[in-house]
């Protein structure tokens, strides 16, 4: 008994000290970019490996290139808004109504409606059939080219579908007898009784909004539509910050570019980090209630 104890301390000791590791393994980038964006931009750009501190002292002249001397960020961050807003309120509505139509016993055509949809799941046109598919319908160069195509997402349609099929079948009979018809019984029984999912839906799509680039790039060419991720894109991958350093010396252009791209990938996390929490309770409980059942 003894000598088990002590085998159970050191695999315990070894199972913490594993997962403390991968905590640090996890957050340091994180914690990287933020003491980067906050340092003197010619230590940064002479300094080599680990930061465990701002180089030089705090500075914030990374953040005052982002937020003042460059325009497509603020441009960037109202079209990302009204991506994320107007794309997830289509999204949910979609999808809610979708889910809860497929999810009826006595509906018709369920089964090959649902073969339909998994069958997207496995099997797409490709990229190019939908980029002409998008072109022929006049969307090139509008938003509704970044709203429609994604507008429901066959994964999250199946795991609300799932979770209404859970709700007893005596509440809609119930609801029914006293004369509530679909659109009444969603609307104040399933919804209601399917907030853990329906949170974790708005999760998902407004991440996948937030953080979507491609679509962007493919059927846009005004650059007064680019979302916020387009704009990062355009500083990280191509390094093009000239209209945020056009006022410091060719000496310094090149240092506070460096911490311009931490300032710009700070700049466009933080949101998504301010968010996620209220809803990450919400994450596990719905995602375990739309579980797809086999």
């Amino acid at each position: 008994m003894r000598n088990k104890g002590k085998l159970d301390w050191l695999v315990d000791a070894a199972i913490v000290m594993f997962m403390v590791s991968m905590i640090v393994l996890t957050l340091y980038p994180f914690y990287y970019i933020i003491m980067a964006s906050i340092s003197r931009p010619s230590e940064l750009m002479s300094h080599r490996g680990l930061i465990l501190a701002p180089l030089g002292g705090i500075s914030w002249a990374a953040y005052k290139s982002v937020i003042f001397e460059n325009p497509m960020i603020p441009i960037g961050y109202l079209n990302t808004i009204f991506y994320v807003a107007f794309g997830t309120v289509i999204n949910i509505t979609l999808t809610t109504l979708g889910a809860y139509a497929l999810s009826r016993k006595k509906a018709k055509l369920v089964q090959p409606a649902m073969f339909a949809i998994t069958f997207t799941m496995l099997f797409s046109g490709g990229m190019i059939p939908l980029f002409l598919l998008v072109k022929q319908l006049g969307l090139i160069n509008s938003r509704l080219a970044i709203l429609l195509p994604t507008a429901v997402s066959a994964y999250n349609l199946i795991i609300m579908r799932t979770s209404f099929q859970a709700l007893p079948d005596s509440l809609e009979e119930s609801a029914k007898m006293d004369g509530a018809n679909d659109f009444i019984i969603l609307w104040r029984i399933a919804l209601p009784l399917s907030k853990a999912v329906v949170a974790v839906m708005v999760l998902f799509y407004s991440v996948s909004h937030w953080n979507s680039w491609f679509p962007a790039m493919m059927y846009l060419r005004d650059r007064d539509l680019y979302p916020l991720q387009l704009v990062l894109r355009e500083i990280l991958i191509m390094n093009n910050t000239e209209s945020m350093t056009t006022g410091a010396a060719m000496s310094d252009a090149e240092p506070i570019g460096a911490a311009i791209q931490y300032a710009t990938i700070m700049v466009s996390t933080l949101p998504i980090l301010v968010v996620y929490p209220f809803l990450q309770k919400y994450f596990v409980k719905g995602v375990m209630i739309g579980a797809i059942k086999g």
